[in-house]
């Protein structure tokens, strides 16, 4: 794994069934950093927070739902490297959990909607999603690093570790 980056965040991905399968809550990228990519809700981890914290506000402020931290479970640590911007690079915790039965809102960062998880639009999420996204929306954990290239939206570089499973 790569040196820990100063910038720490955090991203859950909550899942429902829905009427053709199980769904995913993404969200339209309004502002900053990726601004009109999907994204899943998050973002970054306050002084004093844990990054379970951290994203029980993240998902409130972006989507307006109130998640139980116990509902949620940590799937892995994503980092991402921007040699071209090194201010963008950052390490963001994974989280999955259920979404519930409440309906997100719009907010003034993101615009929430669902999408089957068996279709997931990643031509317009960021480049690295396609790498791990599926495989922790199917149960996995992932550990990964990604380095972006020149144009700071294109993966140059990646490694997938073998995350090592908590003991219960």
């Amino acid at each position: 794994m790569s040196p820990v980056s100063p910038y720490q965040v955090c991203v859950a991905f909550l899942l429902r069934d829905g009427a053709d399968g199980v769904e995913v809550l993404l969200g339209r990228k309004k502002t900053g950093l990726g601004s009109g990519n999907i994204v899943g809700l998050g973002g970054k981890i306050e002084p004093g927070e844990t990054a379970l914290e951290a994203i029980v506000r993240e998902i409130e402020e972006e989507s307006g739902l109130v998640v139980l931290p116990v509902d949620l479970e940590e799937r892995g640590l994503v980092k991402f490297a921007f040699p071209f911007r090194e201010n963008w690079s950052q390490d963001s915790t994974v989280f999955v959990g259920p979404a519930g039965s409440a309906e997100p809102q719009e907010s003034d960062e993101v615009s929430p909607d669902w999408y089957p998880v068996d279709a997931l639009p990643l031509d317009q999420m960021w480049d690295d999603a396609k790498y791990w996204l599926p495989a922790v929306l199917r149960g996995e954990r992932v550990l990964g690093d990604f380095t972006f290239g020149p144009d700071c939206a294109t993966v140059s570089g990646y490694e997938l570790h073998d995350p090592v499973t908590p003991a219960v």
